[in-house]
């Protein structure tokens, strides 16, 4: 049986239109496709059709045993402005608030003393399957891993790279203790001392930790809190300042979860090639989108000008501290990086890994973990739209986490200092930033599910906002 082309177009336009009008809203069930069928006269596989394209474009979701709904990606919230920074390279200073939150482990969550969510079923596998690498290990305990690391982990790295358009192979991986690491060597093999690095603002805190640590220079090109890092902006201070690297992340960026569009992936990387810059793309949250999962830069990248820097912490496990850099043509430098560095990293964790992946593990458990964290995000829109606070927040579709501009006399540095006395952890803007910027904005992740404690801390957070 085929589908009418005509046919699901017209009925794909005529229904994005109709939610766009606001006939349904955010959330809201849609019409059943018997109903569908009936009111516009088309067969039950063009209505299927048409629906399937809108949830492939993140315009509506389907839920199991229950049809269509809208998608709470279209959310009623406004999202925040794209602010204007320096225009110039500023030295960097990371603010002694982003120790105090990562020596708290509460990146990612109100209530970090919590601890009290149950590991799913992925995550039980994915131990059973280290375990087992761990038993098998036998005379090798008494070696090094080679310097790349685990050669089945590269491969499967590999293919799960040509799933997001790149035709990779298991040699341009090398294998890190994280995504941090992998910024790291990716910012030591193209830059030195001095260096002007840019980067987008707001961005992610963990990099400007890095410029600081290796005496660069930063460059905040200001970014869309939809689409990312602004390339015009960015072609402008080209044309100004010798920038060695561009760190950038496409896919869900912190603390945003913005998407930069093709074209603007395209302009990017021919500037890249224009201006002889090393792009350094940090994925790390790009497998974890519910709707899509964006192409990465790597496989448009024809000149080996991308960097590309990822790791399981996100979308797996913080704790496993596995992550992976594929250099491009600086990769043989970063070889050598990793190995005055690390020299080596755990062999039979990567083995459990490469195991649980190649199993369809890592596959089924990325699938639940999505529809978890779409959920976790509706719910924390609900809450937010509860706020006796005027507020604009981004509506993301990966990622953990969303932005949140609150009016301009909330000084959320020192909200920190009155919710830590509550036992809550908040993670303020202006730690995204070096310019200053952002100081009525928060990063609120919705990583965790919200169970009765963070729900009532998150509803605690107006009255100590004034």
């Amino acid at each position: 049986m085929t589908v009418d082309l005509a046919k699901y177009q017209a009925l794909e336009n005529t229904l994005r239109q109709s939610i766009e009008d606001g006939r349904w809203g955010p959330g809201e069930r849609l019409p059943s496709i018997r109903a569908l069928c009936n009111q516009y006269g088309f067969s039950k596989i063009t209505v299927q059709h048409a629906l399937q394209r809108l949830e492939a474009q993140g315009m509506v979701e389907a839920r199991e045993r229950s049809g269509f709904f809208v998608s709470r990606g279209h959310s009623e919230f406004e999202p925040p402005r794209q602010a204007t920074v320096p225009a110039e390279p500023q030295p960097v200073s990371v603010s002694q608030v982003f120790q105090d939150i990562m020596t708290r482990s509460a990146a990612f969550d109100l209530l970090p003393d919590l601890h009290s969510d149950e590991p799913p079923p992925g995550i039980i596998q994915l131990n059973r399957s280290i375990g087992r690498a761990l038993r098998r290990q036998s005379a090798s305990f008494q070696y090094y891993d080679e310097p790349a690391g685990d050669q089945e982990l590269r491969t499967q790295l590999a293919l799960r790279a040509a799933k997001r358009g790149w035709t990779a192979v298991a040699n341009q991986f090398c294998i890190t203790s994280g995504c941090q690491q992998s910024l790291f060597l990716a910012l030591m093999a193209v830059c030195q001392s001095g260096d002007v690095v840019a980067v987008e603002a707001p961005g992610f805190y963990g990099v400007l930790q890095l410029l600081e640590q290796l005496d660069l220079k930063v460059l905040e090109i200001p970014a869309s809190p939809t689409s990312g890092m602004d390339i015009q902006a960015l072609e402008k201070s080209l044309q100004v300042w010798d920038i060695k690297a561009c760190v950038v992340s496409p896919s869900f960026a912190t603390p945003t979860g913005a998407v930069m569009p093709s074209e603007d992936r395209r302009r990017l990387l021919e500037l890249a090639a224009r201006h002889d810059l090393a792009i350094i793309e940090d994925d790390i949250y790009g497998e974890s989108g519910w709707f899509n999962t964006p192409d990465s830069l790597k496989a448009i990248d024809d000149h080996d000008r991308v960097i590309h820097c990822s790791s399981f912490s996100k979308v797996l496990s913080r704790d496993l501290r596995l992550g992976w850099v594929s250099g491009g043509r600086w990769h043989r430098n970063i070889l050598q990086l990793k190995l005055t560095s690390q020299l080596a990293s755990s062999r039979f964790l990567q083995q459990g890994v490469a195991s649980f992946i190649a199993e369809g593990g890592y596959a089924s458990y990325l699938r639940r973990y999505r529809q978890s964290l779409r959920l976790q995000r509706d719910y924390l829109l609900d809450l937010l739209g509860d706020w006796p606070v005027p507020l604009k927040a981004t509506a993301p579709q990966g990622g953990l986490a969303l932005w949140v501009e609150l009016p301009p006399e909330v000084d959320t540095l020192s909200l920190y200092a009155k919710t830590l006395k509550e036992g809550i952890v908040i993670t303020p803007g202006s730690l995204f930033s070096v310019s200053g910027k952002f100081s009525n904005c928060l990063r609120i992740s919705f990583a965790h599910p919200w169970n009765e404690a963070r729900t009532d801390a998150l509803q605690r957070l107006p009255a100590l906002m004034f």
